[in-house]
This record gives structure tokens, sequence and C-alpha cells, in this order.
């Protein structure tokens, strides 16, 4: 009717706010609850149970067990490998990622979804696959064996091998990351700064890495978490000699099965505080990311 006047209250019409809400987008609370209800007893269950256990058993015969299975040296030495592989995979990864978003993201070329599709291989194939492959080409009896024997270079069962079956299993997270984010924002920033004279090396460091800071370092973290986690393929490629090619994660199944539950579960819980530290800075960025797109919103 002519001249009505809203019942709304006057914050939420000046919200931009709707009037009223859709039924079909409405859930009855008991639906709410139910929903809310199913996803806490599935993560309680998968989640929050097997962490509680990791971390009990680790610690079941008393904190001086826990250390003495941290510092023991084969422990040690899995530790400092994990890290060294990380080190060594995740940095190569960040500059295959940024450079492969960047020729996707900003360039048509012949060959571009060929590339896409490489860079989701290791998605589909199993990392005990990947591992397969780097011993077909560097084991004794594959393409490269005997050429590497004569030479006197070593790379599986050893560390060239874990770095490179990491590296494999790894590289698409940066890339995955970064190439929907540079996609929507465009070229414009890039082309204007090209036409005020500034170089391309120039435009990437002060006007495309400021704008993929956020998802660059997503990528990073999550590229990190895998590289230290992985199990599949290291298996394949470490040979498992102790002290000198186990990772974290093969540590963990060596002591399992030598029914050494305390060692195994202290090492498990390790990786546990490194996947926790992992998802805290990955939060931090998330939310950092979001208040930094609602600033750059909020100033236009």
């Amino acid at each position: 009717m002519a001249g009505a006047v809203s019942t709304l209250p006057v914050a939420t019409q000046a919200r931009g706010e709707p009037a009223y809400a859709p039924a079909a987008t409405v859930e009855p609370a008991w639906v709410r609850t139910l929903l809310i209800g199913v996803a806490l007893a599935f993560l309680t269950l998968f989640l929050f149970i097997p962490l509680i256990a990791v971390f009990t058993e680790a610690l079941k015969k008393g904190w001086d067990a826990y250390v003495v299975a941290i510092v023991e040296p084969d422990a040690v030495a899995a530790i400092k490998l994990t890290l060294l592989v990380a080190v060594i995979a995740v940095p190569l990864n960040l500059v295959f990622g940024v450079a492969a978003a960047w020729s996707i993201a900003k360039f048509e070329f012949r060959g571009k979804n060929l590339l896409l599709t490489l860079i989701d291989l290791p998605f589909s194939v199993s990392p005990v696959i990947s591992g397969l492959i780097y011993v077909l080409l560097f084991g004794a009896q594959g393409w490269f064996g005997p050429w590497l024997r004569e030479h006197d270079i070593k790379i599986l069962f050893a560390v060239p091998g874990i770095v490179l079956a990491t590296i494999f299993v790894t590289f698409p997270f940066v890339a995955r990351e970064l190439i929907p984010l540079m996609q929507a924002q465009g070229n414009e920033e890039e082309e204007a700064a090209l036409v005020l004279g500034a170089s391309g090396w120039k435009t990437f460091w002060h006007v495309t890495l400021p704008n993929i800071k956020w998802g660059l370092l997503y990528g990073v973290i999550l590229c990190n978490a895998r590289a230290m986690g992985e199990f599949g393929a290291v298996s394949v490629v470490s040979g498992h000699i102790r002290g000198e090619t186990n990772t974290m994660p093969l540590q963990v199944e060596i002591l399992y099965n030598e029914y050494n539950f305390t060692a195994a579960f202290a090492i498990a819980s390790l990786l546990a505080l490194l996947a926790l530290v992992t998802l805290a800075i990955k939060s931090f960025i998330e939310w950092r990311a979001q208040h930094a797109q609602t600033q750059r919103l909020e100033d236009n």
C-alpha cells in the first residue's frame, strides 16, 4: 500500500538486509541442531579422540620416558631429516608454484590445459606409484641406474630420492592456491604499472606479490604440512635405513612394528603438534586475508 511504513528496524534497513528470509533458506531449529550435532560427533570420533589417544599413549609411561624417546639418536635423525626435506622441497615448490600460476593466470599459450593437468597429477596418482616411478628411473635396474652407479651417484635410498619424492607429491599446493586468486585479480594493475614505466620485476615485486601474499603463505603452509607428513612415496625410495633415511612418519611405523608403542606415539605426537601449529598459522592467515579484503572494500 502506498505510504506504508516498513516495520523493519532502522539498522536492518540501513545495512541493506532483506525484508524477509525465504522459507526455503531457513531451516527449523531442530534441523540446525541436528546438523551441528552430527558434525561435532564426527569431529569427536575421527579427530579429537585420536588426537587425545596419541598424546595419552605418548605420555603413558611418564614425561621422562617421553623425553628419552624423543632424544633417542634415531629419532633425532628422523626429525632432522624431516625438517631438511621440508626446507629443500618447500622453497622449490614455492618458486615453481609462483611461476606456474603467473604463466597460467596472466598469459594465453598453447598447452595451457596440459600444464594444468600435469599440475593436478599428484592429486590423482597414489604416492606409492610416484615412489615407484623414481625406482624405475634411478633404481639399480632403472633407466639411469647403470650410469648413476658408474659415477657413484646415489639417489635412491638417500636424501636426494626422498627430496625428489616429496617435491613430486607437494608441488601442486602452491600453484593450485595461487592460480584462481591471480585469475580473479586480473591483469589491470600489472598493465597500469607497465604503462607507468615499471619493469617486469618491479611490477611483480611491488604489485603482484603484495596482492597474492596471503594466498602464497597459505599454499606454502599446506605444502610444508604435506612435506613433513608424507609417507607413501618416501617409504618406497628411502630404504628404511635407521638414522639415515627414515623420516618421522617412517620412524613411527618402525617403532610401532617393533611394539615400542611409547616411542612410536612420542614421535607421532610431535607430528601432531606440528600439524596443530600449521592449523593455527593457516587460520591466522585466513583471518588476515579476510581482514585485508574487508579493508580494501571499505577503502573503495
